[in-house]
């Protein structure tokens, strides 16, 4: 035996009612369908509400009310024909009259009582249910009206109403024992003992479904809604969130305590208590098998079942000293607030008794902070206690699953998954069961929260990285082509999506939460007329990151100006994680290098610029090895420059020293005016950084620079004029290489950074020197530490170009996807 229950969405339009017919008339209910229970239309428990309200207040409402009429007129227009409409059109007809008289004695009384209420509200099931009867019978299904106050009998609490368990029982099967015919009943509504009408509450019809299928011992209880069962997560907040195809009661009451929408956890514990599986299945999806909710469900294949979460609550507090030890005063506490009505949601308690906070409605929140205050009015005013602290815009996250019990690691990976994301837990909550985890934290970071925490638990070890983009130029745009590139394969074998957010450059950006197409970015931005382009303003760039607030977020600035660099701190400070190739953060002030390090370690923030140095050659990783595994760093020599390294690796006597640097500008080498590189500062940043990494408290104008070229090229006006005086200085430049080539040596320009200096200087290099096997644009760092003391550890490859440069920065991002294990 079946009893079916369909909700307000599942009979609110003629395509609903289609697919309900063709429910009860399928094979598996024709026969086994003693009852269905139906809610009003969609919307129109709110809408007689509404006109009550209005009639109450001196508002029109008979617009409203024919509307409403003209509604159910029309589904009886589009089911029925002949007799059975007019017989239809006179019921619902003689229903608005009746209804129509009510509204207007409220309309001249100005006055709505709980039990009127009511009763206005009890035409939307009687309504729905006597057109559905007639309509499955016409449609072949025979079937008969049940005015479900006949039956259930409840208290007088109107709104609210509890039904007595053994009366209602004991009518409902000896009704049904005499009736054959499957009934189509009323849901929500039910009576006192005198025959009033009353109403059993939020979730009431599935509580009337429930009453049914626990009377009539039922085999099962369908609940057919407009969602394909209970899914792992809220499917509006978690686009990833599937559907659970068993849950224990206990576990579903959990998750739709703390927000699941399917169930009302008070509606179905009739069902419950005699062990009857409940089935959540979808009416637009009928082949769906949905969720089944039964006593002992099996473990399932995650160690959750499945995340829920109240999104706007308030946090109240009560602490002092006056609370340690003392008994009763959880008591007073808790009756104070029981005497004004108010439900506690959660509650959680330090072990020192010192404090205790509790979760409550926001409507809730002033009121039971006066109640702590009168109740308490001697400890406060004594100082014995504190002033009740509320804090509102708050939410609820949920984790629920009974294998916590048997699982360690669980709350670990709960709070990592918020920590990592910077979600702020203001308090947390876990009965002995374990069965569930909750977790108050800012309303603003809800769907953060619950796509972390999903993440974490049930995409089968795969981690996102919600990217954003500053600069797409050479290597910005190198990077995505990588991205484009690699992207199903980093997904498939390696399990790490890359979803790039928002991207931008120096005069356009663009963002879309769903991803945009790597391959085609740089193009849209450069063309003005691309849908969804703003002008690009920096703090509307971070602004916008940041009210996007997705779970997993990364921020690389692949621009080389100082603007963007300049708002590290306050990007690190809203829990966003940077991978930057921009050398301009960590050679600027040591304060600001020293703020953002700082911030990402003590934090736990990554903030990763292994391409500031050496492009992406691991030397600032290996420095940071070195150091954490306990050895000393002495010295370390570098050629760190791409471009000279270009120029005096070939400057070896058949051309000029201005031919070769022609050269390395033709190839790409150089800057368009090759000044910017040689005169040494980008390498004397570099210098600088990896002096800070081995913990040398410097400025930049600490670091000691030889020049290279004489002052002459520096002042000269133009690319042109400084080769002019570059080709001065040739014989000078031949001069110092032949002199060095006398002695056996070749010219390199080094940096060496040792006892708590930077200095960069033209040196000869000896037969022997690992400086004097670089090739082309190469950049050495050769370390020597406590442990490399006699054989150096020597660090080589190519240290520029955008392929490469971009390919560090790519292994940066992977390394933030890595953290989110």
């Amino acid at each position: 035996m079946l009893v079916l229950k369909f909700g307000g969405t599942s009979v609110g339009s003629a395509e609903a009612l289609e697919r309900l017919i063709a429910i009860v008339g399928d094979k598996e209910h024709r026969e086994k369908t003693r009852v269905v229970v139906v809610s009003a239309l969609n919307g129109v428990t709110d809408g007689l509400i509404t006109l009550a309200r209005k009639a109450a207040g001196g508002e029109s409402y008979k617009a409203a009310l024919e509307a409403m009429q003209e509604r159910h007129n029309a589904l009886c227009a589009a089911f029925l024909e002949g007799e059975a409409r007019r017989e239809a059109d006179a019921v619902t007809g003689a229903a608005f009259t009746e209804l129509s008289c009510i509204l207007d004695g409220i309309a001249i009384l100005r006055e709505l009582s709980n039990r009127t209420l009511d009763y206005v509200m009890s035409f939307g099931e009687r309504l729905s249910a006597g057109l559905i009867a007639r309509i499955c019978s016409a449609r072949g299904v025979p079937a008969e009206y049940l005015d479900a106050r006949k039956l259930i009998i409840a208290d007088d609490n109107h709104g609210a109403a509890h039904f007595y368990t053994a009366e209602s029982y004991g009518n409902i099967v000896r009704y049904i024992e005499r009736r054959p015919l499957m009934q189509v009943a009323t849901g929500f509504i039910a009576a006192t003992s005198d025959g009033h009408t009353v109403t059993l509450g939020r979730g009431g019809s599935d509580m009337s479904a429930a009453i049914f299928a626990a009377a009539l011992d039922a085999d099962e209880l369908e609940i057919w809604t407009d969602v394909d069962g209970i899914l792992t997560a809220n499917p509006k907040l978690v686009k990833n969130a599937f559907k659970i195809d068993v849950i224990s009661y206990e576990e579903a009451m959990e998750l739709s305590y703390f927000g699941a929408k399917v169930l009302y956890p008070p509606t179905v514990r009739p069902a419950m208590e005699k062990g009857i599986p409940i089935c959540i299945r979808n009416t637009f999806n009928a082949a769906g098998t949905g969720t089944r909710i039964i006593q002992n469900a099996e473990p399932g294949a995650y160690p959750i079942r499945g995340i829920s979460s109240m999104g706007n609550v308030t946090l109240v507090r009560v602490q002092g000293s006056g609370m340690v030890g003392v008994a009763g005063f959880s008591s007073r506490l808790f009756n104070a607030l029981a005497q004004r009505q108010i439900n506690i949601i959660l509650i959680t308690q330090s072990s020192s008794e010192y404090s205790i906070c509790f979760a409550v409605e926001p409507h809730d929140g002033a009121a039971a902070a006066a109640a702590i205050r009168e109740e308490f009015a001697p400890e406060i005013g004594f100082a014995a206690i504190e002033q009740p602290v509320v804090e509102p815009d708050l939410a609820i996250i949920a984790v629920v699953g009974s294998r916590m019990k048997h699982t360690s690691g669980i709350s670990g990976k709960v709070f990592h998954a918020l920590g990592r994301n910077g979600i702020n837990v203001i308090a947390i909550a876990q009965g002995s069961s374990e069965l569930n985890i909750s977790a108050v934290i800012s309303r603003q970071d809800e769907a953060k929260a619950l796509n972390a925490i999903h993440e974490a638990f049930f995409l089968s070890g795969i981690r996102s990285v919600n990217l954003f983009l500053i600069g797409t130029g050479l290597i910005g745009g190198t990077l995505m082509e990588q991205i484009a590139d690699h992207r199903e394969i980093l997904a498939d074998e390696h399990k790490i999506r890359i979803n790039l957010v928002g991207a931008a450059n120096s005069r356009r950006m663009i963002f879309n939460a769903d991803g945009l197409d790597p391959r085609t970015v740089k193009s849209l931005l450069g063309n003005p007329s691309s849908p969804g382009l703003r002008p690009f303003q920096l703090t509307e760039f971070i602004g916008e990151m940041k009210r996007f607030n997705l779970p997993n977020m990364a921020f690389c600035d692949c621009s080389s100006g100082g603007d963007v660099a300049d708002s590290y701190a306050e990007i690190l400070q809203a829990a966003i994680p940077i991978i930057t190739p921009n050398k301009k953060a960590n050679s600027g002030s040591l304060d600001y290098y020293r703020t953002l390090t700082g911030y990402s370690k003590d934090r736990g923030i990554p903030y990763l610029y292994e391409t500031t140095v050496c492009a992406g050659l691991p030397v600032i990783s290996t420095l940071r090895d070195l150091f954490l595994s306990g050895d000393r760093v002495k010295r370390i020599e570098a050629v760190l420059s791409g471009t000279l390294s270009y120029i005096f690796n070939n400057f070896d006597g058949p051309k000029p020293f201005s031919e070769l640097v022609r050269e390395a500008r033709a190839k790409g080498f150089t800057e368009p005016d090759p000044r910017d590189d040689l005169n040494a500062m980008d390498a004397a940043r570099k210098a600088l950084i990896l002096a800070r990494e081995c913990g040398m408290p410097l400025e930049f104008p600490a670091v000691a620079l030889e020049p290279i070229l004489p002052a002459a090229c520096f002042e000269a006006d133009g690319v042109d004029s400084f080769f002019e005086e570059l080709k001065k200085a040739d014989q000078d430049f031949e001069k110092r290489r032949a002199a060095a080539a006398a002695e056996g040596k070749v010219l390199r320009y080094v940096a060496i950074i040792e006892e708590g200096s930077a200095r960069l200087s033209l040196r000869g290099e000896p037969q022997g020197s690992p400086f004097r096997s670089l090739v082309d644009a190469d950049n050495i760092v050769v370390i020597t530490s406590s442990r490399y003391s006699t054989l150096p550890m020597v660090i080589k490859g190519p240290g520029a170009g955008a392929q490469v440069t971009a390919g560090g920065v790519f292994a940066d991002i992977v390394r933030i996807a890595r953290t989110l294990v």
